[in-house]
């Protein structure tokens, strides 16, 4: 387990945790998180900014099966590795891709590895303050996916190095279905690091219209996320 490898919290932040959010936000209304981190101080730092999000409860250490698989998986990596990406994947896997990976730096991994296994949300840890951190949840709670803007620009380049030698290895890249002129200018503009509400503004559209073109294509190809999108259509030869 995930968990396992990376670590648990402490009796006393568990104790801590559920008291502090629930002096904020209801349990009906907040979004669960259950947190992995490597060591003790990395978690308390994460619980601390988390629960000043009222929204926000997090779960203890031996919830329920049933229950963790309904929470947002916080996991805090100081370097993404070939292991770690194998335990994104089971993650992602267990909680319907509903995990943020906060991560120091990439190891031997690219990019598109780490958009491929499958987490919905990736903050830099340099960057990841309580905002940064309590969007990302909500954001995997909806079913969305964020990713940095410098590290979509790596799949990007990653995906024209593919291209330039020749190797097509996405599993949508035969399918007869081709993108709409809509949606390979939309994927244009994500490509170039356009946020959704840019987007809307520049296509005269609605930000919810935007968002539904989007997770069209992406359902209709069996895309994982944004990412994946850009990756496939720059592999496909669609923008």
């Amino acid at each position: 387990m995930l968990s396992h490898e990376l670590g648990h919290a402490t009796d006393g932040e568990q104790a801590m945790s559920p008291l502090r959010a629930g002096t904020s936000a209801s349990r009906g209304s907040s979004v669960l998180v259950e947190i992995q981190a490597a060591d003790p101080i990395s978690r308390a730092g994460l619980v601390h900014q988390l629960l000043q999000h009222p929204a926000i409860r997090l779960a203890a250490e031996h919830t329920p099966p049933p229950a963790r698989a309904a929470a947002v998986a916080v996991v805090l990596v100081d370097v993404v590795d070939g292991p770690a990406v194998e335990a994104m994947r089971r993650l992602s896997q267990e909680r319907a891709g509903r995990v943020v990976l906060v991560a120091g730096r990439l190891g031997e991994v690219g990019a598109l590895d780490v958009v491929e296994c499958g987490v919905a949300v990736v903050l830099w840890r340099r960057q990841a303050d309580a905002e940064q951190l309590a969007r990302g949840v909500l954001a995997a709670a909806r079913g969305n996916r964020e990713l940095p803007s410098d590290l979509l620009n790596q799949v990007i380049a990653e995906v024209g190095r593919v291209r330039r030698g020749g190797v097509a290895d996405c599993p949508a890249t035969d399918a007869p279905e081709q993108l709409t002129e809509r949606e390979a200018d939309i994927l244009r503009m994500v490509a170039d690091g356009l946020d959704t509400a840019q987007i809307a503004a520049r296509m005269a559209y609605s930000e919810r219209t935007i968002k539904n073109i989007l997770a069209g294509l992406t359902s209709r190809f069996q895309l994982r996320n944004r990412a994946h999108a850009v990756a496939y259509a720059l592999r496909a030869g669609h923008i």
